[in-house]
């Protein structure tokens, strides 16, 4: 499929997917974001790790501004993501509470590199990565800036998507280089990607007939 059809297609899903949230009643999204909150909270990884890495939500986000309360409350670190100027690259930087923030790229919150200080060793952390959509292959639709995916080709720890049931889907188209999350949790189950399922598999030659994918 010629590069330009496959962004037409892509970010067709992507506004499905952003309706979707958008359409979610405000109290259904609050249990969903808790569930899926203390499914993380209640992980293994994330217990065992000493630093929490994350991304700020946005309104149609799974919410992290309360994990990373609670994450500090458990005595971890926190760190998040800023982009780099004139780049598609991002740093992460350790926060104490919302007050290192400020709103930045696209009207995200960010830290403040003049008060926080930069993440440069991964010991002991997990990554929770946002999307649009996850497949159950762990491959994710972002936002088409390519932050993360430049991110996660980087980075060696455990990667966790977190996503609303009605926004996973079989299959996402992906390419040779799209970096899958190695679990992928919801508010209704948590999923373990197979890794050596997903080696076997073929990498799509056009959309799948239902769904298709990749901050």
């Amino acid at each position: 499929m010629p590069v330009r059809d496959i962004r037409a297609y892509k970010n067709r899903l992507r506004e499905r997917y952003k309706k979707a949230r958008r359409a979610m009643p405000p109290e259904v999204k609050a249990d969903c974001d808790e569930r899926i909150r203390n499914r993380v909270r209640g992980l293994d990884h994330y217990k065992t790790a000493s630093t929490l890495l994350t991304f700020v939500s946005t309104a149609i986000e799974v919410d992290t501004h309360e994990l990373i309360r609670q994450a500090l409350a458990d005595g971890k670190r926190v760190a998040v993501p800023r982009c780099v100027d004139n780049s598609r690259e991002m740093e992460f930087y350790f926060i104490r509470s919302f007050d290192d923030l400020a709103p930045r790229t696209f009207g995200v919150l960010e830290p403040d590199p003049e008060r926080c200080e930069r993440l440069t060793n991964y010991a002991g952390t997990i990554c929770i990565v946002p999307g649009l959509a996850f497949d159950m292959d762990g491959y994710r639709l972002g936002y088409g800036k390519g932050y993360y995916d430049r991110f996660l080709s980087g980075y060696p720890k455990a990667k966790i998507g977190v996503v609303y049931s009605e926004c996973t889907t079989r299959h996402l188209l992906h390419g040779r280089f799209d970096v899958p999350v190695d679990l992928l949790v919801t508010e209704k189950y948590l999923r373990k990607i197979n890794k050596n399922y997903r080696a076997q598999r073929r990498y799509a030659a056009k959309p799948p007939s239902s769904d298709g994918g990749s901050r």
